[in-house]
């Protein structure tokens, strides 16, 4: 999906190289295997914005996801139209592919009830967009 959107829903594919124990901010120290991850996120408003920032390394550790940031590459960025509870399904949804697994519970999800926004895999995800945004709106 093209980044036109001014809000919207984002997935950030994220590659760590090598394994690595994290402090994680008031969440606690936890160890990282080497892989990608997938972090599901949302901009009520500036997601380019959102987005250059989560791919810069020169910033305040704000977001659970800046820990991880500071030592992985975002190698993918999608982005999806939706609002939070949106933000919710689609991740909900991703995370029930067998491939995929949850690294650190309550990983990005201190504003909702989902176990994390934060999925790991040993191998590239592939994600088919035009699957999820019709999974998401029929969810709606």
């Amino acid at each position: 999906m093209e980044m036109d959107l001014d809000s919207g829903i984002y997935n950030l594919i994220i590659y760590l190289d090598k394994a690595k124990e994290l402090q994680i901010g008031s969440l606690g120290e936890f160890h990282f295997q080497s892989g990608y991850y997938i972090y599901t996120g949302t901009a009520q408003r500036a997601l380019r914005a959102r987005i250059a920032r989560h791919k810069s390394k020169d910033k305040k550790l704000h977001w659970h996801i800046d820990y991880l940031l500071q030592v992985a590459e975002v190698v993918k960025v999608l982005v999806w139209p939706g609002d939070k509870k949106a933000e919710c399904r689609l991740h909900k949804q991703l995370a029930i592919q067998e491939e995929l697994a949850v690294p650190v519970l309550g990983f990005g999800a201190s504003d909702c009830n989902c176990k994390s926004h934060l999925l790991y895999s040993a191998q590239l995800p592939k994600i088919d967009q035009d699957y999820y945004i019709q999974m998401i709106n029929d969810k709606g």
